[in-house]
């Protein structure tokens, strides 16, 4: 065990779905009492708190939750990041223990969204009729429902259609397999927001919503909260033995923004800020594609995830249409994504999405997840974007303790 490594110690995350009766500060306390609890360490252990929220951003999430679980005057870093806001806190944490500066911290991603509907970026600039070039942007008005739409079914769909007319063999039944697939998945995961599997022509069958995206190829809004403890190698090194065997290894963290491509001032790019995601993590862990066990990637919709075969080279390059027809992404093939149910069917609440991957990945390498388990499995990554954009990967390692 190298002593300048990094180590999820504890994980923990609530049920995914609607707490009309809790707050967003109750849930985040929930998962972050409940992975102290599980690395067997207390609030009076940490160096560092990172917490992530996008809808509560200007809250003070991070010391809120403080004074609920204890106040012990660590820095505490709030962070904000959209869909990738808690692996974002999640990396922050893990800078600061490999800057020296910690030894032990806790991330913590919360979000309480009910019931939000569908969401929509912001508008570049207010719409009117003007036909001059003006503004930041240079644009002459909104396109917004004219050329194309900032409604998040609507993106990812014309980032599909995209894919679908650049590579041979996607469809809309591709597309459709994806959701099938998670809807199963969800079945096993007891902390799920949803937990029922729909034959693939009923995914086809309904409601469209943008496509190829129909309802049930669209991820819930809702409600919860996930958390880990991070810790050192060389901290991990003077804990019990059985607190060692449960450690899982963070080989890689990566946290990558859009370069820019002409095409992203029309059409946000979900393609390019991922692939380099995950050839920089690939690169830091020393592992390939090949080597992973499970993987659990954005797949905020059915889309979304089948790009991201492709951008998580998990398949070969415009292959992600045989990749799903061969049955690799499910629980019993080559490469299983999001056993979990995915954000499909476990769920989204944005802030915490990213720890929850974490989480879920963990439990798998620990042998702890129970009916969903991966035999053997060793090594796992997880991967979340949000559009804006950011991208964070991590790949995670069983520890050969």
């Amino acid at each position: 065990m190298s002593t300048d490594s990094v180590w999820i110690l504890g994980t923990n995350m609530t049920p995914f779905g609607r707490y009309p009766d809790r707050d967003a500060v109750d849930l985040a306390a929930a998962a972050a009492l409940g992975a102290l609890d599980d690395g067997r360490v207390t609030i009076h252990d940490m160096d560092i708190l990172g917490c992530g929220t996008l809808f509560q951003a200007s809250a003070g999430m991070g010391q809120q939750l403080q004074k609920q679980i204890g106040q012990t005057g660590i820095p505490v870093y709030n962070v904000s990041n959209a869909c990738a806001t808690g692996a974002t806190a999640l990396r922050t944490v893990i800078m600061a223990i490999k800057a020296g500066e910690a030894e032990m911290g806790l991330a913590v991603g919360v979000e309480q969204m009910g019931k939000m509907g569908l969401l929509a970026g912001a508008e570049k600039k207010p719409s009117k009729h003007v036909f001059a070039p003006e503004g930041r942007y240079g644009a002459v008005q909104s396109v917004d429902g004219l050329l194309g739409t900032a409604t998040m079914p609507g993106v990812f769909g014309q980032a599909g259609m995209q894919y679908a007319h650049d590579n041979d063999g996607v469809g809309f039944e591709q597309f459709a397999k994806v959701a099938y697939k998670n809807h199963k998945h969800s079945t096993l995961n007891p902390l799920a927001q949803y937990r029922k599997e729909f034959p693939l022509a009923d995914v086809m069958g309904s409601p469209m919503m943008s496509y190829p995206n129909t309802l049930l190829m669209c991820c819930p809004t809702g409600d919860g909260a996930a958390a880990a403890v991070v810790v050192s190698g060389e901290r991990l090194q003077s804990m019990p033995k059985r607190v060692q065997k449960r450690a899982v290894k963070v080989s890689a963290s990566v946290l990558t923004s859009d370069p820019y491509v002409e095409s992203g001032q029309v059409q946000p790019d979900v393609n390019t800020l991922t692939r380099r995601a995950a050839t920089e993590a690939y690169e830091a862990a020393g592992v390939g594609p090949e080597d992973l066990d499970l993987v659990e990637l954005h797949d905020c919709f059915a889309t979304a995830e089948l790009l991201h075969y492709d951008n998580l080279q998990l398949c070969e390059e415009g292959g992600a249409g045989d990749f799903i027809d061969s049955g690799a992404p499910f629980r019993d093939g080559s490469t299983p994504v999001n056993v979990s149910g995915g954000l499909i069917s476990k769920g989204h609440p944005i802030g915490a999405t990213g720890i929850a991957n974490v989480y879920e990945v963990a439990t798998h390498l620990r042998g702890e997840a129970g009916d969903r388990q991966i035999k053997r499995a060793k090594v796992g990554l997880t991967h979340v974007i949000g559009l804006g954009s950011s991208c964070g990967v991590h790949i995670l390692e069983k520890a050969a303790v």
